[in-house]
């Protein structure tokens, strides 16, 4: 049976108050009477078991490490006054979602809570509410980073390793569904080394897969292993409906430690770059079929749309796909990088991902011409420029990283 499912980030969506959305059903002498006698407990007979004790005391010890985001846009609205029309600006509640606190300044939160906001607010665990500066974002990796001036004095969460974890280890989420603050849920790690694409259409690799409970406004909070260490942040669900359906997913905390304190150190995250934009996979199924019903060979790998001036890519003789009023000149198709086969634009990014700018490898591609040649040719990559425009929720052409724009915070 074939079942139909969605990737669900947790944290745009306003969330009403709770007694709006979801049916609250106060247990009456109706349903007491249908409980066995077996299942009553006595009202002296309170004792914590030891596992309930340890769950008790690891709430105690992180909640208050992790905020409640609220995030606001302004919206132009039309007014009618004495003098006719004007145009005034209006804030609008846009969003909910977690974050925690990453050392004494830094709160951590998935860059879709923040996305296209004007204004945030932190709300602690005391209640005291804060504004928030966004310090930098990686949208590539749904990760940002924000700081509050005179914040509570609360210590940030214990850092854990995402390497070690196994299935069937249990884990704990703290977080914010439905804005009700403070929630904590448990359960297991259920997978590993998941991929689910993101909030920018780039695939998010080696994501901890957990069955404890996250819903809307669970977003960019911490998954907790057994001893309270932050192993992973919460930040999408796949669900038919949008609701938690038993699938979470969180960015393990190895990643997120690099990303996070290079946006600390840089304002943004610093990525390896070849400088070509490769064609939508679904594009280049289109064009394989089209070029079969011509007689000829399929496109092999990930075919190159476009090279930017200047980048590693040029210098090393990639080539562009063109259009002249003869048709289309295919570009370079990239087959392999250092000797790991492509077979689609995802496998570029995942094998650019694992190296280091200044790195020099060996791209492997196929140039078709008067007739298709096998070639091979080295490039150094560099750092991927800096963000200039915003990108689309769509997926992108670019494996490597579509510019986009800092969040407006």
């Amino acid at each position: 049976m074939n079942f139909a499912y969605f990737a669900w980030p947790l944290g745009r969506r306003f969330c009403r108050p709770l007694g709006r959305t979801l049916g609250i059903t106060l247990a009456t002498g109706a349903s007491a009477m249908l409980a066995p006698k077996r299942g009553f407990v006595r009202a002296d007979d309170t004792e914590l078991t030891e596992e309930e004790r340890r769950t008790v005391e690891l709430f105690k010890q992180c909640s208050g490490s992790v905020v409640h985001i609220n995030t606001f846009a302004n919206q132009k609205a039309l007014i009618r006054g004495t003098w006719g029309l004007s145009v005034d600006l209006q804030e609008i509640p846009q969003g909910t979602g977690s974050g925690f606190l990453w050392d004494k300044e830094h709160i951590v939160t998935n860059y879709h809570v923040i996305k296209d906001a004007d204004r945030a607010t932190v709300t602690f665990a005391d209640h005291s509410v804060r504004e928030a500066l966004l310090v930098g974002a990686e949208p590539d990796c749904d990760l940002a980073v924000l700081k509050c001036n005179d914040r509570p004095k609360v210590p940030a969460l214990e850092p854990g390793t995402s390497s070690k974890l196994q299935v069937g280890q249990k884990v704990f989420a703290i977080g914010n569904p439905f804005g009700l603050d403070q929630t904590l849920t448990n359960g297991i790690i259920s997978g590993l080394g998941r991929e689910m694409r993101g909030v920018t259409g780039r695939m998010m690799r080696g994501l901890v897969q957990t069955d404890a409970a996250i819903n809307p406004g669970n977003s960019g909070g911490p998954l907790l292993d057994a001893r309270g260490r932050f192993i992973g942040v919460n930040t999408m669900i796949a669900s038919p409906s949008g609701a938690f359906a038993g699938v979470g997913f969180a960015i393990p905390s190895d990643t997120v430690n690099r990303i996070v304190t290079q946006i600390i150190k840089y304002g943004h995250a610093k990525h390896a770059w070849m400088g070509i934009y490769l064609s939508m996979d679904q594009w280049t199924e289109k064009l394989s079929r089209s070029l079969e019903r011509q007689g000829m060979p399929r496109i092999q790998g990930a075919l190159v749309l476009n090279v930017e001036p200047g980048s590693p890519a040029e210098l090393a003789g990639l080539r562009p796909t063109l259009q002249s009023q003869q048709g289309i000149l295919l570009g370079d198709e990239i087959l392999a990088v250092d000797g790991k086969e492509v077979k689609s634009s995802d496998d570029i990014a995942a094998l650019v991902d694992d190296k280091g700018i200044g790195e020099t490898v060996e791209v492997t591609f196929l140039r078709r011409q008067r007739r298709v040649e096998k070639l091979t040719t080295k490039l150094t990559l560099t750092e991927r420029p800096k963000r200039t425009h915003v990108a689309s929720t769509a997926r992108s052409n670019d494996p490597e990283g579509v510019p986009v724009a800092r969040p407006k915070l």
